[in-house]
């Protein structure tokens, strides 16, 4: 390590330090131990321009032991992000660009929200895939504008969480060469040495995987470093894990220990790790002229990498015109025009929403080819298979439909890692009541705002023979619980279309949830039913004069029963509405005038859904009622389930003639 290299990686080290220390709050042990590492791959490798920071084609970097904040943002400070030293100073604080862990849309260079262990590991996954995909897709020889690598530095606790191991091992099948997470190996965790929990050689797990391993022993010898990368890089065929033997605090007296973790060092310990490191004794936020104009560099060197790449794509638009404005449009969300006049409208029959959802799917993904993903082995199941596309994979990058295998927690992530690389609209499907092993990936969607599409069928009792085990009850509250998600339950085919434009539409995160039995599809309400799912709830049958004693609000298979028992209602002299609510979040976005008008307050609601009563009387309020089911079900046919739990027209009208006495 040369002298300049020495003054950048200590200021790396002590710019978080500081934050740390003026915050009273963070975790130093990782900024110590790994700024070499970071440096090494910003300074030689790292394809990036600071002043763009949104170019396409730069690569990707993912702090996945997002606690260690605090050096990727003095890196963002120094090699030119605009992040002001101010913000540095600021680490932790109320409405500061520094928070407590990276966060995406908040921190310009911040590619992913990281901080709960393993989720930036498997969103690199998913940002390496789009670009094997991309590349696959739109290079052509000579002309190779999507040519990135994918790299994250991950830790102890990052490859101990089973996501991690989810990811990994489909990274290997996916042969993602371009993969390469440079590992914090420094045998600390919260409660002490890892040996307490964490005992595997993680280097054979990952060799058993199909990924290269390489391993630096000393993670201060930065030329070991820069080769180790190096050999990753020069592999195309398999992901990289680089091993690098660390010291958690490296020159404080904490240094290789618990302590060095979480907590400041103090201001004694502080100025001891100066000493150590040769630190001037009373700087404080410092970069020093050397360092800051070596720093400076990586604009020049990004400037120029940007400059050659736009020549390039120049001269791709000019012999490729067609595939240069896709290429523009995928990557800036722009989609076709007249996109959802090619998916047509249902006609009288019966299907469950499933088996329209993979209808619409199929027509969309004529018309969007950035429509790219999978399910979790239950393609057959949850009708996710896009038609005439082939399979990712190592034999055909261009493919469309991915095959996750049975690990729903990496597929949600690896969505988002798709959606956050930009230039591809993703999906991930599996079996609603599986939401469960998803929920930390869904609640990092909602966070970040990713256009994440995930579909969820098999959405309550009426599942039947498979039992309580496989009959979501809680799941649809737990997922509408989550700030920021926006979850569609359609009530029949032309709902089904509606829920999908609305999912392509809106760019954010959307959870489709969707029937395994069949519901008959309102044909007569077509063009009512495809456009009232954008607002969220919207009348389906009204009362004479539109003057209603009672309203019933149902979504999804329970439309259809509660349309029959409106009809029983009417004839007994009953005013009825009948409101579908496929969303609630949608219903809440619109204006109260609309609301009121579908709801209007005084009249009577019973809410009809078989899923946990939690949250409907919001809707109906005090005046009403809600039917559902607030226990889980049971092992039997489908209707007759039920039937038993109370799910009939008959059972309907008894409940809501109730609200009139």
């Amino acid at each position: 390590m040369n002298q300049t290299d020495q003054l950048c990686v200590n200021t790396l080290r002590f710019l978080a330090v500081d934050a740390v220390e003026k915050a009273k709050s963070g975790h130093p042990g990782l900024p110590l131990g790994a700024a070499p590492m970071a440096y090494v791959l910003w300074d030689r490798f790292m394809k990036h321009n600071p002043a763009q920071p949104a170019w396409v084609d730069r690569d990707r970097f993912i702090l996945s032991a997002g606690h260690g904040s605090a050096l990727l943002y003095a890196m963002l400070h120094t090699f030119g992000y605009g992040l002001p030293l101010e913000e540095l100073k600021k680490f932790r604080q109320w409405e500061s660009l520094t928070p407590g862990h990276p966060e995406y849309g908040m921190t310009v260079g911040v590619e992913a929200t990281t901080g709960p262990l393993g989720q930036g590991f498997a969103m690199g996954v998913g940002m390496a895939i789009a670009e094997k995909q991309l590349a696959a897709v739109f290079n052509k020889p000579g002309l190779p504008i999507v040519d990135h690598f994918t790299y994250a530095l991950v830790s102890d606790g990052d490859l101990m969480e089973g996501v991690c191991a989810e990811a990994a091992s489909l990274a290997a099948t996916l042969g993602l060469g371009k993969l390469i997470y440079l590992y914090d190996d420094n045998h600390i965790s919260i409660e002490g040495n890892t040996e307490l929990a964490f005992t595997e050689n993680v280097r054979l797990r990952f060799q058993a995987y199909g990924w290269q391993v390489i391993t630096v022993p000393d993670g201060n010898d930065l030329g070991l470093i820069e080769e180790a990368i190096r050999l990753a890089r020069e592999d195309k065929e398999r992901p990289s894990l680089i091993a690098v033997r660390t010291q958690i605090g490296f020159g404080s007296p904490k240094q290789g220990t618990a302590a060095a973790h979480g907590e400041p060092l103090g201001s004694e310990a502080a100025e001891a790790t100066r000493q150590t490191l040769g630190w001037p004794p009373e700087a404080r936020f410092h970069v020093p002229e050397e360092a800051a104009a070596h720093f400076a560099k990586a604009l020049e060197r990004g400037g120029d990498c940007e400059e050659k790449w736009q020549a390039m794509f120049t001269e791709y638009q000019k012999q490729y015109p067609e595939e240069a404005a896709q290429f523009h449009n995928a990557m800036n969300g722009i989609l076709p025009r007249d996109w959802k006049e090619k998916i047509p409208l249902f006609g009288a029959g019966a299907m469950a929403t499933r088996e329209s959802s993979g209808k619409v799917m199929n027509k969309l993904a004529a018309v969007l080819p950035q429509l790219v993903g999978g399910s979790a082995d239950l393609a057959p199941s949850t009708k996710t298979w896009l038609d005439g596309f082939a399979a990712f994979g190592v034999a055909q990058p261009e493919g469309r439909n991915l095959h996750f295998g049975i690990r729903e927690h990496a597929m949600g992530s690896i969505v988002n890692g798709m959606a956050l690389h930009k230039g591809l609209i993703p999906y991930g499907a599996t079996f609603f009541v599986f939401s469960d092993y998803m929920r930390p990936a869904l609640r990092m969607a909602a966070l970040m705002q990713t256009h994440s599409i995930f579909v969820f069928t098999h959405d309550s009792i009426g599942v039947g023979e498979d039992g309580p085990t496989h009959q979501p009850i809680e799941h649809l509250a737990s997922l509408r619980a989550i700030p920021g998600l926006t979850v569609i339950r359609p009530a029949e085919a032309n709902e089904t279309r509606g829920a999908w434009i609305a999912a392509v539409e809106r760019k954010k995160p959307v959870a489709l949830v969707l029937t395994r039995q069949k519901l008959t599809t309102l044909d007569q309400l077509a063009n009512e039913a495809a456009v009232g799912v954008a607002y969220g709830a919207y009348i389906v049958k009204d009362a004479p004069q539109k003057n209603p004693q009672l309203i019933l609000l149902a979504s999804g298979s329970e439309l259809e029963i509660s349309l029959k028992a409106g009809e029983l209602l009417t004839q007994q002299g009953i005013r009825v509405r009948v409101v579908s609510m496929p969303s609630w979040e949608l219903f809440d976005e619109q204006s109260e005038d609309y609301r009121r008008r579908v709801l209007p307050a005084g009249v009577p609601v019973l809410s009809v859904e078989a899923g946990i009563t939690l949250g409907w009387q919001k809707y109906t309020g005090a005046q009403g009622d809600s039917l559902g089911i607030d226990h889980f079900g049971a092992s039997g046919p489908g209707p007759q389930v039920m039937e038993k739990f109370g799910f009939t027209a008959e059972n309907i009208v008894k409940r809501a003639l109730a609200l009139l006495k």
